[in-house]
């Protein structure tokens, strides 16, 4: 039988070009998104079994596993990755909008981890894969609801992964570092839409961060090399709990271990 991987936000980026990838590997790929506009450009390009998935609904995640295990019988494999980027800084962030980071990033990601689990118990079976971010092993100024978000993955991925020992059920959590997506568009639009940037003591630095082109950041790679670590997991017998991506994530998190708080604090303010 085939591989059957459910992937959450696969409308762009990491989820489409993994869902691209593993269907060319020959597995059963169900890309889901939550906009229908989104659902029929991937029934365009030829996933027929595209589906509307919202994190952030849990009657919408058990329709989706329901309809998964009625027609397959079974999930091997359940890639979390829906999410997106809050910038501001932490005095420019309300809570609403920390609280809205936090319902998909985090709260998405428990509920249908959880759901998905009841279905794995059943089977016996099973690997869960979190994105996490290398902003789940530091934290970047601007970015704290952001960093929250992922260092809470961090902490919920290790703890049921504990918890999992001897099930046949593996979490597995991805550190990427930058990847060539529309995740820096939809993060400025974030900033526009939820940070008062004209009052902010901080506006000097939103509107350099507005203006500058990142597209060209040091170490970024294709969603492939996402892909392709993804469908590592899946070939493996026992996947490893964390898997870094990209030089930038091996370095931050080698400076992490190595250096003193202090010093890693003036590193990632350059870097911020």
């Amino acid at each position: 039988m085939k591989t059957v991987v459910v992937i959450t936000g696969a409308s762009s980026g990491i989820g489409l070009e993994t869902a691209r990838y593993l269907r060319e590997q020959g597995m059963t790929v169900y890309p889901t998104v939550r906009k229908e506009e989104d659902l029929l450009c991937l029934q365009k390009e030829g996933f027929d079994k595209a589906m509307y998935l919202d994190v952030t609904e849990a009657e919408s995640i058990e329709a989706c596993i329901r309809k998964v295990v009625e027609i397959e019988g079974k999930i091997d494999v359940w890639f979390n990755n829906a999410g997106y980027g809050q910038p501001g800084a932490v005095e420019d962030i309300a809570t609403d909008v920390l609280r809205e980071q936090f319902e998909t990033n985090f709260f998405g990601l428990h509920e249908a981890t959880v759901q998905v689990l009841r279905q794995m118990r059943k089977q016996g079976f099973g690997k869960i894969i979190q994105h996490s971010s290398v902003l789940g092993l530091v934290a970047l100024p601007y970015r704290g609801a952001y960093n929250a978000s992922k260092y809470a993955i961090e902490g919920l991925s290790d703890t049921l992964r504990l918890e999992l020992e001897g099930s046949g059920i593996y979490v597995s959590l991805l550190n990427t570092g930058p990847i060539i997506s529309r995740f820096r568009v939809n993060a400025m639009r974030k900033l526009r839409e939820n940070i008062d940037i004209e009052h902010s003591r901080h506006k000097a630095a939103y509107l350099a961060a507005l203006q500058s082109d990142k597209s060209s950041v040091p170490f970024t790679e294709t969603a492939q090399s996402v892909a392709r670590v993804v469908h590592r997991i899946i070939l493996s017998e026992r996947p490893k709990p964390r898997y870094y991506i990209t030089k930038a994530t091996y370095l931050l998190g080698f400076a992490k271990r190595l250096l003193s708080t202090a010093l890693l604090d003036r590193l990632l303010r350059k870097i911020g």
